[in-house]
């Protein structure tokens, strides 16, 4: 029994490192909309797309489940890791063949949506597998943990991007050039090359197997599960929740910079002088916008570090409703406000969104057994929510204005406490 326990320990360290990876790209790519619509000339909407192309991977969810279940976590783990090298390889590729044509932008989102079918294979490892790696009372804790690593990650994604992208190709106040466009082939072969590495070494490495079936309830008796997956509710609803969340997690950040330039603010005005000068000198250019969303993201990983510590101690749904009302509630007091304090309320929610994700997640794999691979390819399709949400919110800016843009979120903040206290609670016995 202690070799086992052991052999946890490692597998979650294996599984931190994912974690880390799966946060960086992620981010990674939400933080290069705004250099993308600057370098391929785009307009709002078209910008999401750069969302769409990368969360509608998670459409293949379900397919992709049955194939981990027919692998097992480790072959998934490094199944995904190649896929991902090889969209990144590919795309330094693709962007130099089209480069100076009007496909190059169509083939730079393809590339990433194999990216992201590899990030698909990460995600419906990481969360059923750290979940089963330890006892039911503290997997809540544990997913919270993991996902710091993820914070740790999307916090110096936007950093990376601000540095190596934008600053090295963006000149301010003239007309972007081919060069601009490519200059995000070097950084994706360099991820490419590293993710392969990894891949190899993960699949040279020895993880434990396991098997939901033999799960036990926290009173140690064994427990009876229902054959058929559609006895369980709250695994859809879950799916719906995690939809409504990528609206909230995504969405901020990804209008955030259009509301601090309607404004008239930089993120030179906004973070203090030292701070600025310490990005500054690291390579970031304080004039864009994009570099405040670094603070968002920060926000996430100190939300997540405390909320390893605070839902190991309280119930997760208490935790979960508490943050979903203080976030919501800075979301409305950024409405009613202008200046700095308006966006400062909107990098707060980053420190409450945090929790959100393992406490949506785990409540809709709860009590599953042998479905839980299954459950976790159905709970990943809400993924899908910032792939949709994204442009159609762009395009309610374009129509109607960034002020109704954000009072959408109030409609996802709404659902998630249905789920929360209702929803998640669906049990057919």
């Amino acid at each position: 029994m202690a070799q086992k326990q052991q052999n946890y320990s490692f597998a979650l360290s294996v599984m931190f490192i994912v974690s880390f990876l799966l946060g960086f790209i992620t981010t990674m790519n939400n933080s290069m909309i705004n250099f993308c619509k600057w370098a391929f000339e785009l307009d709002q909407m078209q910008g999401q797309l750069v969302n769409t192309a990368f969360y509608g991977a998670y459409v293949l969810s379900i397919p992709l489940a049955i194939l981990m279940n027919k692998l097992g976590y480790k072959r998934t783990l490094v199944l995904g890791l190649f896929v991902i090298a090889f969209g990144f390889i590919l795309n330094y590729f693709a962007i130099g063949i089209f480069k100076g044509t009007d496909k190059i932008y169509w083939a730079f989102l393809s590339c990433m949506f194999v990216v992201a079918i590899g990030i698909v294979f990460l995600q419906l490892v990481m969360n059923p597998y750290v979940k089963a790696l330890g006892t039911v009372e503290t997997s809540a804790s544990r997913m919270t943990l993991n996902q710091s690593l993820n914070s740790l990650a999307t916090t110096l994604a936007p950093m990376f991007v601000s540095i190596l992208i934008v600053s090295n190709n963006k000149s301010a106040g003239l007309p972007p050039t081919v060069d601009d466009a490519l200059g995000i082939q070097n950084p994706f072969i360099f991820l490419g090359l590293f993710t392969l590495l990894l891949g190899g070494i993960l699949l040279m490495l020895k993880l434990p197997s396991i098997k939901e079936e033999e799960q036990v309830s926290s009173d140690g008796k064994a427990q009876q599960f229902h054959k058929s997956i559609f006895k369980y509710p709250h695994i859809f609803l879950g799916a719906l929740g995690i939809f409504c969340y990528m609206g909230v997690e995504i969405g901020i950040p990804s209008f955030l910079p259009q509301r601090m330039e309607g404004l008239g603010l930089t993120s030179a005005i906004l973070i203090p002088g030292f701070i600025s000068d310490f990005f500054t000198f690291l390579g970031m250019n304080m004039n864009e916008a994009t570099s405040i969303l670094v603070l968002y993201w920060f926000g996430m990983l100190v939300g997540r570090a405390c909320g390893s510590f605070v839902l190991g101690k309280y119930d997760s749904k208490k935790v979960l409703l508490a943050a979903l009302a203080i976030s919501a509630l800075c979301v409305a007091l950024s409405l009613l406000t202008t200046g700095a304090i308006a966006v400062w309320l909107l990098i707060l929610t980053g420190l409450f969104h945090s929790i959100m994700w393992p406490c949506i997640f785990n409540l809709g794999l709860e009590e599953l057994g042998p479905h839980t691979k299954a459950a976790s390819g159905i709970i990943n399709t809400g993924v899908i929510g910032a792939a949709l949400l994204m442009p159609i919110m762009g395009q309610i800016e374009k129509t109607a204005g960034l002020t109704v843009v954000f009072c959408c979120l109030f409609i996802y903040y709404a659902y998630i406490m249905w789920f929360t206290v209702k929803g998640s609670q669906i049990r057919l016995k």
